[in-house]
């Protein structure tokens, strides 16, 4: 009988470390050539709203999958649909919302735990929004930072955001009046916004710094200046294939140059080989457009935990209805990355 896995159910089995160790593994996965990714696909509608999917086979595990979302003014609710890769019938349906913040948090966290210096202790956030703070936590479970800046354009959502890093962690966390006031001297600057043009520049990171950007995941966003990508001595990206189509600064800045291209690595070889920063790196990046072998590295997990502790829903149980199906969903204001 397939599942029904609720919010409750995703957040009760799965912290953040649990996350990352899922994703670090999907990731060899795809190294090893066990797991295909389907690049993203969307559309935009009524002046902003976006429909996305994403999906992935991991063939060696018998699951196949997609997420979808509508992404609109007024909120989201995505959705990950497991298959059995052998007959096509239907494993589970995963509310998505938690997961895919764990997914896109647990991204960073991997590419920070390779690329970042290791006794990072600086580090800066751009944006306040609903992903921001399972970044900084990811951020955290791979380096010791100690001192945490942020910005954001509205200073009351910035002063209580920064208020409940003082209280979620044992970091000093302070805020900036700018996006250069936050970045100087940081060694891991984490952008996280719904940008439309540039806020990074490479005037404003620190030597040695590693960068992670998370918000510009469709060609109408853009978080880093060119002169960025330029000082990058490595460049990685969750998905390559998903870089060419969708990110505006990585199809601005590479152009139809195959030899360019070449020069970004994906963060499944990065894994697969072990690729750890050199002292010599300047600077590094990482760019996350979320991808389909993610959301179901961490979607395999979960199912099985739920097999292996008797939860989720039936969705034929008749008498056990997915709270999903007992009444209309209350809306999440943001999905970024979701």
């Amino acid at each position: 009988m397939p599942l029904w896995i609720s919010e409750a159910d995703v957040v009760g089995m799965m912290d953040l470390t649990g996350a990352i160790e899922a994703l670090e593994k999907g990731l060899l996965a795809e190294a090893q050539g066990n797991a295909q990714n389907m690049v993203k696909t969307h559309i935009e509608f009524d002046g902003g709203s976006t429909l996305h999917a994403i999906g992935a086979a991991f063939q060696a595990d018998g699951f196949v999958g997609t997420k979808t979302w509508a992404h609109t003014k007024v909120g989201a609710t995505p959705l990950l649909i497991l298959f059995d890769s052998r007959d096509g019938s239907l494993k589970a349906v995963i509310e998505a919302f938690a997961l895919g913040q764990m997914r896109t948090a647990a991204a960073s966290g991997v590419a920070t735990r390779w690329l970042a210096a290791e006794g990072a202790g600086e580090f800066a956030v751009i944006g306040t929004g609903k992903q921001a703070l399972p970044q900084v936590a990811a951020v955290l479970a791979v380096r010791p930072v100690q001192h945490v800046r942020v910005f954001g354009r509205n200073r009351e959502r910035l002063d209580a955001f920064v208020a409940r890093l003082r209280k979620e962690f044992d970091v000093e966390a302070m805020p900036a009046s700018s996006v250069a006031e936050a970045t100087e001297g940081a060694s891991i600057v984490t952008v996280i916004t719904r940008a439309t043009e540039p806020v990074v520049s490479a005037g404003m990171v620190a030597r040695g710094a590693h960068v992670n950007t998370i918000g510009a995941i469709v060609p109408s966003c853009a978080e880093l200046s060119a002169d960025v990508l330029a000082r990058a001595g490595r460049i990685v990206a969750d998905s390559v294939a998903q870089a060419r189509k969708l990110s505006r600064e990585f199809i601005e800045f590479f152009g139809s140059d195959e030899v360019r291209w070449q020069r970004v690595e994906s963060l499944a070889s990065v894994v697969a080989g072990r690729l750890r920063r050199a002292p010599a790196d300047d600077l590094t990046i990482f760019k996350s457009l979320g991808m389909g072998i993610s959301d179901l590295a961490l979607g395999i997990e979960l199912y099985r935990t739920a097999l292996a502790n008797n939860l989720g829903y039936g969705i034929e149980h008749p008498r056990k209805v997915p709270p999903r199906l007992r009444a209309a969903p209350k809306q999440r204001k943001e999905v970024t990355g979701a």
